[in-house]
């Protein structure tokens, strides 16, 4: 089966977009995270405690995702198939960003705990 127009057209979407992802992660992460012995110490990085340029990158993205999914569910309804080029385009997009948005999310909670946890363990250690 040849790839059509529509994947190839969001292949380059793609790219493009985690091109610049990856552009901002590695700024925010020379920029504002302490490493000790190559790991990160998550008691001098406060970024994971507070709101980032990351997490507003991340939610433009759940919302470009869920509008993918609503014009593919328009199109659908109204009778494309597969080989219409828009919806291959919104089908591969919302497969991308859904799996994105969702890996993201796991990796935030669990740096978060993290860090969560080297501060408290801070200041219980002080009270004791």
């Amino acid at each position: 089966m040849m790839m059509g127009i529509g994947w190839i057209v969001s292949l380059i979407v793609v790219g493009l977009m985690v091109s610049l992802i990856v552009a901002i992660m590695f700024s925010m992460e020379r920029k504002y995270i302490v490493r000790k012995n190559g790991k990160i110490d998550y008691k001098k990085t406060t970024i994971f405690l507070r709101w980032n340029v990351f997490d507003t990158l991340t939610l433009i993205l759940a919302i470009y995702t869920m509008i993918c999914v609503q014009i593919l569910n328009m199109l659908l309804s109204f009778n494309q198939s597969v080989e219409n080029p828009y919806v291959q385009f919104f089908t591969n997009q919302s497969q991308v960003w859904v799996l994105v948005t969702i890996l993201y999310l796991i990796s935030r909670v669990s740096i978060t705990l993290k860090s969560i946890k080297a501060h408290w363990e801070d200041e219980l250690n002080e009270k004791q």
